[in-house]
């Protein structure tokens, strides 16, 4: 599992004072977690998934992935090989001239040999739905496409957590919902873990989990009806709860007999069928 024990990140600010990006967080991913993360604009949510691989330190504290702690810089290879980062701009991690040697760059790095490559570019293609692209350049592709060609990337390293820092925030719908769908078999079928950073509320309500954090702290984890039940608490950190949530507290509001925390269409039209 990867934990986080009493963990406090500070930065310089432009006034040359500390300000406590992360304060003393404490936090358990298990093996096979689906969560999302949730937060205002500088809440600390990059932050914090930014020390989960090494990228960040912990200024107090520590943070563990499994038998490993990220401060001991021995290890931070073997961290780097269990948890894959895929961050907003996937042009940002895009290297090379096909999809295929994209995929291969990061193995490539740490010496695997070539039938074990190839092996595991095989692989990470299918589990993405690329295979047919793998000639193709990058730079042709959706960014939709781009996202998964970065994860296949990640899952060829054979992580056994993924990390997403707002990976859909560049998309428009149609790459979005590519995304999530992509994760969503990661996690169901491969057992990979998934920490999904966004800020789109309806993306949120798709996990099993949600960790909520404000200024640098968690302020509530739980599972998207408790999370989302909350509304005057989430709009007091500057949060909205989905649209589809929002309908169903007005039409029950309004005398409507539906549950007023609905998180998806699915659910609100086997209500609203019941008045046809």
């Amino acid at each position: 599992m990867i934990k986080f024990d009493e963990v406090t990140h500070f930065y310089n600010s432009e006034q040359g004072n500390k300000v406590a990006s992360l304060s003393k967080v404490n936090l358990e991913i298990e093996k096979g977690d689906f969560i999302a993360i949730i937060g205002a604009n500088g809440s600390g949510k990059s932050t914090l998934a930014r020390h989960i691989n090494g990228l960040l330190l912990p200024s107090e504290g520590d943070v563990l992935v499994e038998s490993y702690n990220t401060k001991d810089l021995n290890m931070i290879w073997s961290i780097r090989t269990k948890v894959g980062m895929v961050f907003q701009n996937p042009d940002n991690q895009l290297v090379a001239t096909t999809i295929e040697d994209d995929v291969a760059f990061g193995l490539e790095n740490i010496g695997i040999e070539e039938k074990e490559m190839k092996k595991r570019v095989d692989w990470a293609l299918k589990v993405v739905g690329l295979s047919e692209l793998r000639n193709s350049e990058p730079h042709l592709l959706s960014g939709g496409q781009k996202q998964r060609v970065v994860i296949a990337g990640a899952l060829a390293m054979h992580t056994s957590y993924l990390i997403l820092d707002e990976p859909t925030s560049m998309l428009d719908p149609k790459g979005r919902k590519e995304v999530l769908e992509i994760i969503k078999r990661l996690n169901e079928e491969e057992n990979i873990t998934v920490v999904y950073i966004t800020q789109f509320m309806s993306e949120a309500a798709q996990f099993k989990n949600i960790i909520v954090l404000d200024k640098g702290k968690i302020v509530l984890t739980g599972p998207p009806k408790k999370i989302f039940n909350q509304p005057d608490f989430l709009l007091s950190l500057n949060l909205e709860i989905p649209q589809i949530t929002r309908l169903a507290r007005e039409l029950s509001a309004n005398g409507l007999d539906i549950p007023a925390n609905i998180l998806n269409e699915d659910e609100m039209i086997k209500y609203l069928c019941l008045y046809i």
